[in-house]
């Protein structure tokens, strides 16, 4: 597990520019121009069999092997001709080649085979590809602009990706005149091969990489997005920009949920997932990434302003609370000591206006007492340049206590000319600055959403509840049964039923044929009772006098049962009813009615939606969505996203909610969506929450076509914790161990772990010396996706404390049919079996995953760890790159 698959692409030893040429305008003169401009130093070589010199270099008309030093193809010729060259650079012994030319996808079904041969050709070569029909890529650190964009890129810290490259060539010209620089620029074009996963991937271990930059206008491949978005989010941060943000994932559908519903919806509910960042506009894009990227931490979300006017003031108080931020309440000391500093005429409040005339004097001290507020998180300082202001020296004044305070600081001085050389300062101390006073807000509105995000990220639910279990191959064969019918639509009973499997309270009913059978069924239940028509093609009941409430005799209920069968009959002669369901009144007490559902984005899969429910519930447009799977703390924070929220405590004189209860039809609901990857739609509305409990009134269930991917939670975004792997062994010495699947919260054990190992241990599983984990490894190696990566530790717990003392990992390459592992046992522990015990485990993953082919690289006199893989069935194989590594591999099927 050593260098990034892309870093031969973006650090190759030399670049090979197929299709290089003098002609004017062509693709493949910019190019090889764009790279001798940025100072490209290492081999730079133009193929082209028309030319024997291009701009002054020497041109080949084919690369041979073991001639030159070259690690990365740019082609730009015509789409026919690309697998031709990527034939020639696989002999040659390329990693990788960007694909400018367009011609494929775009150009209907013979592009497209033209483009599959590309990738199939890359894939027997071991290649990897950008693009086709793309801008190119940069890095700018060693001179590398492979684009035929007009602008070089400035070296910096921020990483760039598109799937734009005409996005990419207007940010670049923005930025260049405001100094910002890239790391890396990523324009993904087609993406046939290599994709926003693999690059977010790669940055996230790129050292030269602080922040990253993402414009998204969709997505093919979800898991290894969300997967490569989640892991670079782990380990810096990432601000998203996504456009077509008012595109609806369905024109219709048939339950609340799915009405209303938008694939904008769930992406944003996707990237809280993954704990990044999202902004609107390309200006927000810079700003937000730029303030993240400078390590500004906050420990609190109650924002302080400080100006020197009222009007800016107000200004930021007005989008303070657009955004819905807090604004700190200053404690009586703090206003008794600004009391003793400031004009009697101040605001005595926040905002804190220290007035036109304040003095640089003035502004520190200011500050001081505000940052020394422990109910203050964060401060906003404005400027405007009146008469008096010397905005120089007040901007010094501000440096000098944002660097004596932990609290983050972000400047704010308006205008141009006056307040240059300050906002020059401040850049030079890494003090965010903004020339709006909404700029400036907006930015700590992204810090608490970026600090709500992480938290959301450490977040690893599995996919069951961890209450009585529920009863899931009961439900899965109602569903069966239905399909086996040739229905898509679950009648009122089976849904009801399903909802009962997984312990979701629903009211006692029974379906009468006719209203003789109606009477007997509420005499059986008791009165009061409700009426609804059973008829599976019939949604929303109510909407066509399908329902009937509070009935409290048996002569009502058979009029209005006769009365409800005779118009349904009417209005809808074709379809076919089942009767009418007789159910007991839910009492829940004081009742506040809700939404909880499931639907299935195209994109993502299932998604939960909950808010407030009942007839109205379109018009109400009360909801938030979540992906699951859920946890108790990502069910709550589902919960506080809605208005339906505020409902839930003491409400006009009505008791609260049984606690938790709403928060255990949540948990059970993203069960459902785990475990029935054939459901496609749940409607629960309402759901009745009062202070005796929770009870589903009503319950609609669709089915989707059954998944042809045979792997567990194939069809979800996110994959949930396997717990069911972890499981008890013995050692041949007769020790009990845990054997589980990693998780975050290990980041201590597996720190320690490290630690314990020898020098010798450690040199054997990293191939270099080191004394710990370094805090990114540290993350990258406990929080992981359990889709592309899995990681087994084995846990000894016999000294009333967890002490890891083995672990396991695999991660699946590109290709999806093979897989990287290693292994490493505690020194102490070795020679006890724990290896076997990790081993096996791994290896059962991965078959069980679907993978064909695991595969390592050992040093070779690591003994212990050859002796393990051929125990195992591994074939031993001395790597031609490296006489000291020896590849093991084993296939699985």
């Amino acid at each position: 597990m050593g260098t990034h698959i892309l870093d031969k692409l973006f650090n190759p030893r030399g670049v090979a520019v197929f299709g290089a040429s003098e002609r004017e305008g062509s693709v493949g003169r910019t190019v090889l121009a764009n790279l001798l401009a940025a100072g490209f130093k290492r081999t730079l070589l133009p193929v082209n069999p028309k030319y024997a010199e291009v701009q002054g270099l020497r041109c080949v008309p084919e690369l041979k092997p073991g001639e030159h030093m070259v690690d990365l193809a740019l082609i730009a010729t015509p789409a026919r001709a690309v697998p031709g060259i990527l034939r020639n650079c696989g002999e040659a012994g390329l990693r990788g080649a960007v694909i400018l030319s367009a011609g494929f996808a775009e150009a209907g079904r013979e592009g497209e085979r033209l483009q599959q041969e590309c990738v199939e050709i890359a894939q027997r070569y071991r290649m990897r590809l950008i693009g086709p029909n793309c801008l190119g890529i940069m890095r700018p650190g060693i001179g590398l602009n492979a684009t035929f964009s007009h602008n070089q890129a400035l070296p910096g810290k921020l990483g760039l990706i598109s799937s734009s490259g005409a996005l990419i060539t207007a940010v670049l010209d923005w930025a260049e005149p405001t100094g910002i620089g890239f790391s890396s620029v990523a324009s993904t074009g087609d993406a046939a091969d290599v994709d926003f996963g693999e690059l977010l991937d790669y940055l996230a271990v790129d050292p030269e990489t602080q922040g990253i930059l993402l414009y998204v206008e969709g997505i093919r491949h979800t898991r290894r997005f969300l997967s490569g978005l989640r892991a670079a989010a782990r380990m810096k941060p990432v601000v998203v920009l996504k456009s077509a943000r008012h595109a609806a994932t369905a024109q219709a559908a048939a339950t609340h949920t799915g009405a209303m519903m938008g694939s904008d919806a769930v992406f944003d509910a996707a990237l809280q997932r993954a704990g990044v960042v999202r902004v609107e506009r390309v200006s927000q894009w810079f700003s937000a990434a730029q303030t993240l990227a400078s390590g500004v931490r906050l420990r609190g979300e109650d924002l302080a302003i400080l100006t020197n006017g009222g009007g800016p003031g107000v200004m930021a108080v007005d989008r303070a609370a657009d955004l819905g931020l807090n604004l700190a309440t200053l404690a009586d000391g703090t206003l008794e000591a600004l009391n003793a500093l400031l004009p009697a005429h101040w605001s005595h409040g926040n905002p804190v206006d220290i007035l036109g005339d304040a003095t640089p004097e003035r502004y520190g001290e200011a500050l001081r007492i505000v940052l020394a507020d422990p109910g203050v998180h964060m401060a906003s300082v404005l400027l405007t340049p009146q008469a008096m202001t010397d905005p120089d020296a007040c901007a010094e004044a501000v440096i000098e206590q944002a660097r004596k305070s932990h609290k983050p600081v972000l400047a704010c001085w308006m205008g141009d000319p006056l307040v240059a050389r300050a906002r020059n300062r401040f850049d030079a101390e890494g003090i965010p600055q903004f020339r709006t006073p909404e700029g400036a807000v907006e930015t700590f509105a992204w810090l608490i959403e970026h600090r709500r995000n992480q938290r959301m990220l450490l977040q690893v639910p599995g996919p069951r509840s961890d209450d009585q279990p529920a009863d899931i191959e009961g439900a899965r064969l109602i569903l069966q049964h239905a399909r086996s019918q040739g229905r898509r639509v679950l009648s009122m009973r089976e849904s009801r039923a399903v909802l009962a499997a997984f312990h979701i309270p629903c009211s006692p009913s029974i379906l009468a044929r006719d209203p003789a059978d109606a009477m007997l069924a509420a005499e059986t239940l008791g009165f009061p009772v409700a009426l609804k028509i059973s008829a599976p093609d019939l949604t929303h009941k109510s909407d066509f006098g399908g329902v009937r409430l509070n009935l409290r005799s048996v002569q009502a209920v058979r009029q209005q049962a006769q009365e409800m069968l005779d118009q349904i009959h009417e209005q809808f002669p074709e379809v076919e009813v089942e009767g009418v369901s007789v159910e007991r009144m839910a009492e829940v007490g004081h009742v506040r009615e809700l939404l909880v559902g499931i639907s299935r984005d195209p994109v993502f899969g299932p998604v939960i939606a909950f808010g407030l429910g009942g007839t109205a519930v379109e018009v109400i447009g009360d909801q938030a969505v979540a992906l699951p799977p859920l946890n108790p703390s990502l069910a709550r924070r589902l919960m506080a996203q809605t208005r339906a929220a505020r409902t839930l405590g003491t409400f006009r004189g009505a008791p609260p909610v049984r606690e938790g209860a709403v928060e255990q039809v949540l948990l059970r609901v993203s069960e459902m969506a785990c475990e029935l990857p054939e459901l496609a739609a749940l409607d629960i509305n309402p759901l009745q929450a009062g202070e005796n409990g929770v009870m589903a009134v009503d319950a609609r269930i669709e089915l989707a076509d059954p998944a042809h991917d045979g792997r567990d939670y194939a069809h979800m975004a996110i994959h949930p914790y396997p717990g069911h792997m972890a499981r008890k062994v013995t050692t041949r010495d007769g020790h009990e161990l845990e054997l589980r699947p990693i998780r975050p919260e290990d980041a201590a054990i597996e720190q320690e772990f490290v630690r314990s190992l020898s020098e010798k241990s450690r040199y054997l599983r990293f191939m270099r010396s080191m004394d710990e984990l370094t805090p990114e490894m540290l993350v990258r190696f406990t929080q992981i996706d359990y889709d592309r990566e899995m990681a087994f530790i084995a846990v000894d717990r016999h000294t009333g404390r967890e002490v890891q003392v083995g672990v396991a990992r695999y991660t699946t390459e590109p290709d999806g049919e093979s897989a990287e592992f290693a292994v490493v046992i505690s020194d102490a522990w070795q020679g006890r079996g724990v290896g076997s015990l990790l081993m096996e485990a791994v290896i059962d993953s991965a078959r069980n995953a679907g993978l064909r082919e695991l595969f390592g690289e050992v040093l070779r006199h690591n003994g212990g760890m050859l002796a393990l893989a051929q125990r195992h069935g591994f074939q031993r194989e001395i790597l031609a790159s490296d006489e000291e590594i020896i590849r093991v591999s084993r296939r699985l099927h």
